[in-house]
């Protein structure tokens, strides 16, 4: 019998495994590179910003007033040096600051009489941004490993990027197995609905991947669960999540697949509950198996457990963070094991609580929760204490 890993010593495991065999770095137009991950630090090409601007409408000014207008710069202009005393130009947010410039008075702090500018005076706080106020030249703004967001690709276009090296995102395959499920319709007479084969593929974009390959059902024998993996392989994915099967009971038989496809086991079972029959494996062509168990709970510990931190270590991202929340109820232990406990958050007093419907066959319990509390072997959460929490993937714009 193989004995369960600690949870956390599954993840770093898993999460080195595909650190190991990241995605050589690929160039990817800024617009085409949200939701990958910088393959390289962001460094920046020019100072930010690259020449000194006005961030006010007025006069850039040199000398005492009263000032003579001898030109104006707008936005996207070359300014020329004022190199007189007592000259100025007229000067549009954004504009360059000319050389030679003493400050910078605003419009409306100013009186101006025919071509001169008669009287003024600067605000406390400078109105030009200085070069390199933001950056220096060749500073590193981002890590390698940081996510890409609108928020990076705006920066990195500042700097003057066209093209961000970054590892693509890794390509996924769904193999939900089981001749009991349903694709469709009312379940009864003894069989269920899938409900599995239409979440989990968002789940897994959610988690970063592009699901390229997707089968649900697998009908219960040997033959079709090793024919189903090569399927996968064969459709180009990296990272292949499989429903069920992963105990050894009288029709699991993803063992039996993984021994015929000569998989070399990464993580085989985890000290966690729900879902300590949990696994991911490798096939000789460098693939991965995440073997997720068949109950929807079950399932989804796993995916925060093995298959979040996999995914990252393919990135190139450090392996994911936990928040923490504080309990607003108590959440008892499982002895020896991690327990991961769904929680949801009150909008009221902002704390965490464990949900109803949370056995592992249930999915009513989590369509209402940010996540899963850790409760460490041992322990137990108490009502007013922090806990780590392990978020479920989200998308920009939804709430934790």
């Amino acid at each position: 019998m193989t004995l369960p890993i600690a949870w956390a010593d599954a993840r770093e495991a898993v999460f080195e495994a595909g650190s190991a065999v990241a995605s050589s770095p690929v160039p990817v137009p800024l617009v085409e590179s949200d939701g990958l991950t910088l393959a390289e630090p962001l460094t920046t090409l020019t100072a930010l910003p690259a020449f000194p601007t006005s961030s006010v409408d007025g006069w850039a000014v040199r000398g005492p007033a009263p000032w003579q207008i001898v030109g104006r710069v707008l936005a996207g202009d070359h300014a020329e040096p004022l190199t007189a005393e007592g000259t100025c130009v007229e000067i549009a947010t954004g504009g360059m600051v000319p050389e030679g410039t003493l400050f910078v008075v605003r419009t409306e702090d100013s009186t101006v009489e025919g071509r001169r500018v008669v009287s003024g005076e600067p605000r406390k706080i400078p109105d030009w941004r200085l070069t390199g106020e933001e950056a220096a030249l060749g500073e590193e703004l981002l890590p390698a490993g940081t996510p890409i967001t609108p928020g990076v690709i705006g920066l990195a276009a500042a700097c003057g990027y066209d093209t961000l090296s970054c590892r693509p995102k890794p390509r996924s395959a769904l193999l939900v197995f089981g001749d009991e499920l349903l694709t469709d319709g009312v379940p009864g007479g003894g069989r269920v609905r899938d409900a599995l084969g239409p979440s989990l593929p968002s789940w897994l974009r959610r988690a970063g991947t592009d699901v390229v390959h997707h089968r649900a059902p697998v009908a219960d024998t040997l033959e079709e669960h090793v024919a189903a993996l090569r399927a996968a392989v064969n459709a180009g994915a990296q990272v292949i999540c499989t429903t069920g099967g992963t105990m050894h009971g009288p029709v699991d038989h993803l063992h039996p697949a993984l021994a015929e496809l000569g998989a070399t086991y990464i993580v085989n079972t985890v000290a966690v509950r729900p879902g300590f029959p949990m696994l991911v494996a490798q096939l000789p062509g460098g693939q991965f198996v995440a073997g997720l168990p068949g109950n929807p709970q079950s399932t989804f510990v796993a995916l925060v457990s093995l298959v979040l931190p996999l995914l990252a270590g393919l990135t190139g991202r450090a392996q994911p963070a936990h928040s923490t929340i504080k309990l607003g109820a108590d959440i008892p232990g499982r002895g020896d094991y991690t327990h991961l406990a769904l929680v949801r958050r009150d909008p009221l007093d902002g704390m965490g609580y464990p949900v109803a419907h949370a056995g592992s066959s249930m999915l009513r319990g989590l369509a209402n929760s940010i996540g899963f509390a850790i409760i460490p072997p041992g322990g137990r959460g108490l009502a007013g204490t922090p806990a780590l929490l392990v978020p479920l993937p989200i998308l920009d714009g939804e709430r934790v």
